[in-house]
């Protein structure tokens, strides 16, 4: 029976469970199995980064924008919206499969904000190099 997203195990779940479909993704999971080698550290940190989006716990210390910028980068400048839009089917698909309830919705919404924030981002980071 699905529940609401009530503390950081279930956004561990939430993560671990994403990022398996991610990285088995043949359009976009070499975007991050060719970068990511240390999957579980990145994975803790991932959950950090929601659990704090969610919660304001405040243990992600990181830059969303740099790395992404970073990726971009390495991958000659060809990640696009569709590369978010699939980005984001998965993540709502995730939340769906696995939850219910306000946290789904403000999570969905943070990610659809999320992704375009970082788009903007990487287009103007573009404009630089």
């Amino acid at each position: 029976m699905k529940r609401e997203i009530q503390n950081r195990t279930d956004v561990s779940l939430l993560v671990h469970t994403f990022y398996d479909k991610i990285r088995a993704n043949e359009e976009i999971g070499f975007f991050f199995n060719e970068t990511i080698h240390d999957w579980d550290s990145h994975l803790e940190k991932l959950t950090d980064f929601w659990e704090n989006n969610l919660f304001a716990v405040r243990k992600y210390f990181g830059n969303p924008i740099e790395a992404h910028n970073k990726v971009d980068e390495k991958f000659n400048q060809s990640i696009n919206p569709n590369i978010f839009g699939l980005w984001l089917n998965l993540w709502f698909e995730t939340l769906d499969e696995l939850f219910v309830g306000e946290n789904v919705d403000i999570l969905k919404r943070r990610a659809r904000k999320m992704g375009t924030f970082l788009m903007v981002n990487i287009y103007e980071n573009r404009k630089k190099t």
